[in-house]
């Protein structure tokens, strides 16, 4: 049997097991070419550099946030009604990523901390898609904003208590679902103004 085409897609998930496995100070690029079986060589075809494969492995895995999040932003229906299952897939998502993985999370901490321009489009990212449910508000009469992305940044602001991952020690104490809660609908009740 022929061995499996090398793609980007690949090397990244090889990554992702060579960081659970020895995180992020001790794996190498050699670590994730000796995974797949190929020279390390072959790796740096794809990404030029271990700055860049970091940098790649860590945008794939902001990406996997943004997309399930895009998902709701597409969706039609009341605005408040998505909004509010945006915020709450959000905090679902980043509280799972912590808590169901803790190494790995750790582990794509470090990456952050290398990575802050990733970081930026994802939080642009984010902040377009609330934009995107604000404006979808106001045109249906549900919110009251004369700026869906100067509200879109506040609301992402106002929340990150619950998403930020500087917060995540706090995200397994037992009021951190009501706190939630409290915060959302307080959001919910001030665009609705």
């Amino acid at each position: 049997m022929p061995p499996e085409t090398l793609t980007p897609e690949r090397i990244l998930e090889a990554t992702e097991e060579v960081l659970r496995r020895y995180g992020p100070a001790k794996a190498t690029v050699v670590d994730v070419a000796r995974a797949l079986g190929v020279s390390h060589g072959s790796v740096y075809r794809h990404f030029r550099t271990k700055a860049a494969l970091r940098e790649a492995v860590t945008a794939r895995w902001l990406d996997r946030t943004s997309r399930e999040l895009s998902v709701i932003v597409a969706e039609e229906g009341p605005a408040p009604e998505r909004l509010d299952r945006w915020l709450t897939s959000l905090f679902e998502a980043k509280r799972h990523k912590a808590g169901d993985d803790p190494e790995l999370f750790a582990t794509y901490m470090t990456l952050i901390g290398e990575s802050g321009g990733v970081v930026d489009r994802h939080v642009t990212d984010l902040e377009a898609q609330l934009a995107v449910i604000i404006e979808a508000g106001v045109s249906q009469g549900a919110f009251q904003t004369p700026s869906p992305a100067i509200a879109a940044r506040a609301v992402f602001d106002a929340t990150g208590r619950f998403h930020d991952p500087c917060y995540a020690p706090e995200w397994s104490r037992p009021e951190i679902t009501a706190d939630f809660e409290a915060v959302r609908e307080l959001v919910l009740r001030g665009l609705r103004s």
